[in-house]
């Protein structure tokens, strides 16, 4: 599937995910910005798709972005980040949100796991009541040490 099919509007989304349930596919969902898109995205995201059968990735749109990042933030627009997740053979697809946090995102597709990374608490992670209420799981997985994107970008301006 060419990696443009994999971004889904908010219509197709609601399609695709009654499809998969309706298939009994066990859906994993993960979210966030994914910038400058490095080892510790894809090491992530690899752990995140064996947990289920489909992969959904949310994506902070721009402006989210600059709202939680800053003005010089994100790097890569939208568009291109979602391309280059999309592109990725493991994630099943990805969508946008306009939000800080996905919650409406994650209440409307009512995952069978929501996934972050360990540096979160399952009592901080977004969504986790609402993913448990519904019968759901919530996982950590182990992160990379060593890769941020904020990291990449702080290297980035040392060698300038």
């Amino acid at each position: 599937m060419l990696s443009h099919n994999k971004i889904l509007t908010s219509s197709d989304l609601e399609q695709r995910v009654l499809a998969w349930k309706g298939d009994n596919q066990k859906l994993v969902f993960t979210n966030g910005c994914f910038d400058i898109l490095h080892l510790g995205h894809i090491d992530y995201l690899e752990k995140a798709r064996t947990l289920g059968d489909i992969l959904l990735v949310g994506v902070n749109t721009d402006q989210s972005v600059r709202m939680l990042k800053g003005v010089d933030r994100p790097v890569n627009d939208e568009y291109s980040r979602l391309r280059m997740l999309a592109a990725l053979g493991f994630v099943d697809a990805v969508t946008l949100f306009d939000e800080d946090t996905p919650l409406n995102l994650i209440k409307r597709v009512l995952p069978d796991i929501l996934v972050k990374g360990n540096d979160y608490n399952i009592s901080n992670i977004v969504g986790a009541d609402v993913v448990l209420q519904s019968g759901g799981k919530v996982e950590t997985i182990d992160l990379v040490d060593g890769f941020s994107t904020t990291g990449i970008i702080e290297k980035l301006k040392k060698t300038k």
